[in-house]
């Protein structure tokens, strides 16, 4: 049996004493990687993977690692879903949202899903993104919210404001009767916590509906 090389165990043991943001970046997909060959040692194979990282574009990234000899479809697959990830994590961090339509590239990767979850966008002052938080998933086209979920990231988080996002399975955006009254809690709720719902936006595959933009429970004063 062939012995695979592994990641130094000081990037390890250093990593666990002192946190994930010690590592150089070659040695965060050292991490990832977990194993070299005994032809490409794993060290060297998370140059190679950084020489593509630096050079290729996002859609053809998979495609290239594959070209690296010893990356299968695992390894490939495991660091671009790690990017993915980072990336979703992240790139809504200090986002300004001026209209619905800014929130939409932040939460469509929840349009596909066959479960209805609902989601918590807490906004500073300046209404940038301070964090997306889910706080319900339902089964189909049904989930439970309660302002207490909603709110209470928001307050931790010192928020000025939110808004509140769900998607419907069913492919139709239009709100239902439950919707509309979910949201007219959250609006009675946020009046006397003081941290201002500034819309509900509901998305499928296709399309979105925003109550502000369609004047459902908000008018122009609010």
């Amino acid at each position: 049996m062939k012995k695979l090389n592994i990641p130094k165990p000081d990037v390890r043991e250093k990593t666990l004493e002192h946190g994930i943001s010690f590592p150089f970046d070659e040695e965060l997909i050292m991490l990832i990687l977990g194993s070299g060959t005994k032809k490409l040692p794993v060290e060297l194979m998370a140059s190679k993977i950084m020489e593509i990282l630096d050079s290729s574009d996002e859609d053809k990234l998979v495609e290239n690692l594959l070209k690296i000899k010893g990356i299968g479809e695992g390894k490939a697959l495991a660091i671009a879903a790690a990017i993915e990830l980072g990336r979703r994590r992240s790139n809504h961090l200090k986002a300004p949202i001026r209209t619905p339509q800014d929130v939409i590239p932040f939460v469509r990767n929840y349009a596909v899903s066959q479960k209805e979850h609902f989601l918590v966008i807490t906004l500073n002052g300046g209404h940038e993104i301070i964090q997306i938080h889910c706080v319900s998933v339902g089964t189909l086209n049904r989930t439970l919210i309660h302002p207490r979920e909603v709110f209470s990231q928001a307050i931790k988080e010192n928020a000025a404001a939110i808004i509140v996002c769900h998607n419907h399975p069913s492919g139709n955006c239009q709100p239902s009767t439950e919707d509309i009254e979910t949201t007219r809690i959250l609006l009675q709720a946020s009046q006397i916590i003081g941290i201002v719902l500034l819309d509900h936006v509901i998305i499928d595959c296709e399309n979105y509906f925003s109550f502000v933009e369609n004047h459902v429970l908000f008018s122009d004063d609010d």
